[in-house]
């Protein structure tokens, strides 16, 4: 597998999350978690762990940082233009590895640019993953039709989840 301390795609910079980057994730992570793009209330702190294990050394999840190079904050930094979250695991439906796309933010002024693009063309060449999944609200008609045009195709059931410590789960 290619390294992945800084990789270029498109005109979008795509690189590991890094500590300084904490704040303006979790606050980028705010507003995404906060946007009719999601049904779920997510607390602070569960966005607080969410960075954390991204930072930290989880199997589990990675956490990349797009950087639009055209825009540095500074003569050695470019601004960050959106986040993602990936979680790995194994699908026995597909008989491999597994990359969940579990957010993708970009903000408001770099959407439309290919940042997402750059995105998904990323996972698609530095993981050795037999299916890349994500989650869309349908309403998301842009969003819908960027995965689309990236080659994703809907699949036709209902996915369930189950919350450890309670007996029932509500329906969103």
């Amino acid at each position: 597998m290619e390294d992945r301390k800084k990789q270029e795609h498109g005109t979008f910079r795509i690189r590991p999350m890094r500590p300084e980057d904490r704040e303006e994730v979790l606050a980028m992570m705010r507003v995404f978690y906060d946007s009719p793009a999601l049904l779920t209330n997510v607390p602070d702190e569960v966005l607080a762990r969410d960075v954390d294990a991204c930072l930290g050394d989880s199997p589990y999840v990675e956490g990349l940082i797009l950087e639009s190079p055209g825009a540095e904050k500074d003569a050695d930094t470019a601004a960050i233009a959106g986040y993602s979250m990936l979680a790995k695991s194994f699908s026995t439906e597909f008989g491999g590895p597994c990359i969940w796309i579990e957010d993708l933010y970009l903000k408001p002024e770099y959407r439309g640019q290919g940042a997402g693009s750059a995105l998904l063309a990323y996972v698609k060449d530095h993981y050795d993953a037999v299916i890349t999944r994500l989650e869309v609200e349908t309403e998301n008609g842009n969003a819908v039709a960027a995965y689309r045009k990236a080659g994703y195709g809907v699949l036709g059931y209902t996915e369930m989840y189950h919350l450890a410590g309670r007996e029932k789960t509500e329906d969103y």
